[in-house]
């Protein structure tokens, strides 16, 4: 079965239950040697998307999914892969199980730009329920954002 790694919004299991009902939370984990960022503020959204860049002294908290080929195809309409929005990578995630190799979405922009408040809320309220490391979170309500989004 392909494994996702959530990094975003879709660590929300709820989330991820309306987007790919057929593909249950498997375990949660670390990416070595990345860090989630921001981009492509300029494509028309309330602000930048999140996003993964390689980074060898960081580590990014991700969800992970069981999900079989028909919740991929509509994983990958909700996340604009079929639309040119975010390209498909697999890497390697550590997990207490050991290591677990994944698929993520990676945007196809360039870093930069800020995240609306809102955004950046769901983000942070999705790691803390998907039990990510209360400095984690509080990194990521830390982080700068724009108040677009309310």
């Amino acid at each position: 079965m392909p494994v996702y790694a959530a990094y975003g919004s879709n660590m929300d299991s709820k989330q991820m239950a309306m987007r790919a009902p057929h593909s249950p939370m498997r375990a949660v984990g670390w990416l070595q040697g990345w860090r989630l960022t921001f981009g492509g503020e300029d494509m028309g959204w309330e602000g930048a998307l999140s996003t993964i860049v390689e980074d060898p002294d960081e580590q990014v908290f991700v969800v992970l999914y069981d999900v079989p080929e028909w919740d991929e195809n509509s994983l990958d309409q909700w996340e604009g892969a079929t639309r040119g929005l975010y390209h498909k990578v697999r890497l390697r995630v550590q997990t207490l199980d050991g290591e677990v190799v994944a698929w993520f979405y990676v945007l196809d922009s360039y870093e930069g730009g800020l995240p609306s408040a809102r955004y950046l809320g769901i983000l942070a309220d999705a790691a803390e329920r998907a039990g990510a490391p209360d400095d984690y979170v509080k990194a990521l309500r830390g982080r700068p954002c724009t108040s677009l989004g309310g």
